[in-house]
């Protein structure tokens, strides 16, 4: 059985994400983790803080913070909003960490032995207004190719074009606005792509096939328009730096490497940080790091990622893994989104559009927007929040689907019954149908899981959801308990079967919420990680006598009032309207 290395792209150390960074990377690959492991394979679920460049020194400064100190109080802040949405990392480590530091030299090391890394003399932007070089992300103009007038000098957000900071129309500086900029000459180190396109194209080949049309279509399009030489380096303070045994000249006037070329890294250094972790806790077997990314020929890697961030993990890393000449671990699938709107217009931090993670789990529990988001991921096309949207999905899915069957079926049962399962007479034609319906719905939700088609996983969940319903209503027990008290007592005690069926197979989606549904049920050896077809088709996991509670309600529903708050806070079509 193969292991599964999981990584999801690293969410940037400025600042609390929104809800679409949350559903373009981390939560899909949480909840992928949540299942396999509950399938039985052995899996590593690996991110961690991106945390060099020049925002995290601008922001620091703003923050009239050392950037450090910046860097380490914001890695908190966002560790504990994704704690608040149950994303089970193994790890979540930080790219400034010395495990980074050590494994990107070493790699740059390597691509230099093997000719892939030359020193350029090149003329760069100089900002005289700021008195600064500016990285290519800090000079913003027009795109020359799809005219978005805020493109940035590395990559047009608008049409994911690469580009270079002398191809922008009418450029200035992002810091002051200022377009007083001129050319002046420094020295870089280049990774020379060039030299290892057809490599690239071939593992691409080799390996694109089955990841989704966007991830595939995005890496041969960046193919298609030439793989070039890029600079993997920028003067800036903040940042892995260019060691000195290597490049004396470069470290001596502080070259730090380009937080493109660094971050990727930063999953493998993760992975040691993980490792070395157990090792300073004084564990007599520490964790084998290597194991998963080098000469790791039984491991499964997936990637989830938003679409800008596709070309960089599909042909810029893995050319550099490939120039080093050594069996690091490549990516096998790509599992790219496109973006989550709100209301068709972008999020923004600046004007207060959209709802932030922080704000979303103030407001509520995390398997609300778990639930939402993944059954609304942008896959095959961008996608929007609506506020509507939203507390359709809440209350019809979670609250009256899910919830009011949870909470109709053991109140009524306690008070007919007692607080212990009843018994009532062995399975009927009913009860066999019913089986076969959800063992068959099973299958369908098991395939789109393993296939990451996380809305359609979505749809077969509440399908299952939505089949004891329809028993429910068929069976209607409040109405057969006054002619047929043991048919009642089937009825329920199959219902319950369901509830505990449902706790195990939604923890990927809700798991809070799962672990609720099962400890309603006083087992003693219930360790069941996953429902088999034939667990599924005979419901007796929950025999008769088993004592069980009823928990407080799942999921309220968000009422009329609760909308009018949420839109006057965050802003509802009328905002995006304006933007």
């Amino acid at each position: 059985m193969a292991r599964h290395l999981i990584t999801s792209a690293l969410p940037y150390i400025n600042g609390i994400k929104h809800l679409g960074n949350m559903v373009g990377s981390m939560l899909p690959a949480d909840v992928y983790t949540r299942y396999l492991r509950q399938r039985g394979h052995d899996v590593l679920y690996i991110c961690a803080t991106d945390e060099h460049g020049t925002p995290a020194e601008l922001a620091a400064k703003d923050a009239g913070l050392p950037v450090a100190e910046f860097c380490a109080q914001q890695h908190h802040a966002q560790k504990e909003i994704y704690d608040g949405f149950s994303l089970a990392f193994d790890y979540f480590g930080r790219s400034s960490s010395e495990q980074n530091r050590e494994i990107t030299q070493h790699i740059a090391r390597k691509l230099k032995e093997n000719g892939f890394i030359e020193e350029r003399s090149i003329r760069q932007v100089f900002s005289i207004t700021d008195d600064r070089f500016l990285p290519d992300r800090y000079i913003v103009g027009t795109c020359p190719h799809c005219g978005y007038d805020k493109a940035r000098g590395d990559q047009c957000e608008n049409c994911t074009r690469v580009l270079d900071p002398t191809d922008l129309i009418e450029p200035r500086s992002a810091i002051s606005g200022s377009g007083e900029l001129e050319i002046r000459e420094t020295t870089h180190l280049f990774l020379l792509q060039s030299k290892l396109a057809g490599e690239v194209e071939a593992w691409i080949d080799e390996n694109g096939e089955e990841w989704p049309t966007l991830a595939s279509s995005i890496a041969r399009k960046w193919l298609t328009e030439g793989l070039h030489d890029r600079a993997i380096t920028r003067d800036l303070d903040w940042g892995v730096p260019v060691p000195a045994d290597t490049w004396p000249e470069l470290a001596a006037e502080g070259k730090v490497f380009y937080v493109w070329f660094d971050a990727p890294i930063e999953y493998i250094a993760a992975t040691k940080e993980w490792a070395d972790a157990e090792r300073e806790a004084g564990d007599s077997a520490p964790r084998d790091w290597k194991s998963w990314w080098y000469e790791a020929d039984d491991v499964r890697y997936t990637q989830f990622m938003a679409k800008d961030n596709v070309p960089f993990h599909t042909v810029m890393f893995p050319a550099t893994m490939l120039g080093t000449r050594e069996p690091w671990k490549k990516v096998d699938y790509v599992k790219a989104f496109n973006w989550l709107n709100y209301y068709g217009g972008k999020f923004s931090t600046s004007q207060k559009r959209g709802i932030f993670t922080d704000a979303a789990l103030e407001l509520l529990p995390a398997d609300y927007w778990r639930y939402f988001l993944i059954a609304n991921a942008p896959e095959s096309d961008d996608t929007s929040f609506t506020w509507e949207l939203f507390s359709s999905s809440v209350n019809k899915d979670l609250a009256d689907t899910l919830g009011n069957f949870v909470n109709r079926v053991l109140s009524f049962s306690r008070k007919r019954f007692g607080d212990e399962v009843p018994a009532g007479r062995e399975a009927g034609e009913a009860e066999q149908k019913l089986g076969e319906q959800i063992a068959e719905l099973l299958a369908e939700y098991e395939g789109h899981m393993e296939t990451l088609q996380f809305r359609k996983a979505a749809h077969a969940l509440r399908a299952l959801w939505s089949a004891g319903n329809s028993y429910l209503e068929e069976k209607a027990p409040w109405l057969e308990i006054k002619t047929d008290q043991d048919g009642a007592a089937l009825t329920l005690r199959t219902a319950m079967n369901l509830i505990h069926l449902y706790s195990v197979i939604s923890e990927p989606f809700i798991p809070a919420s799962a672990r609720l549904m099962r400890s309603a049920f006083t087992l003693t050896d219930d360790t069941t990680p996953w429902i088999t077809a034939e667990q599924a088709k005979s419901l007796s996991a929950v025999p008769a006598g088993t004592p069980f509670t009823v928990p407080p309600v799942l999921f309220a529903k968000i009422t009329a009032e609760d909308l009018d708050a949420y839109r006057e806070r965050f802003g509802g079509a009328e905002t995006a309207d304006a933007g």
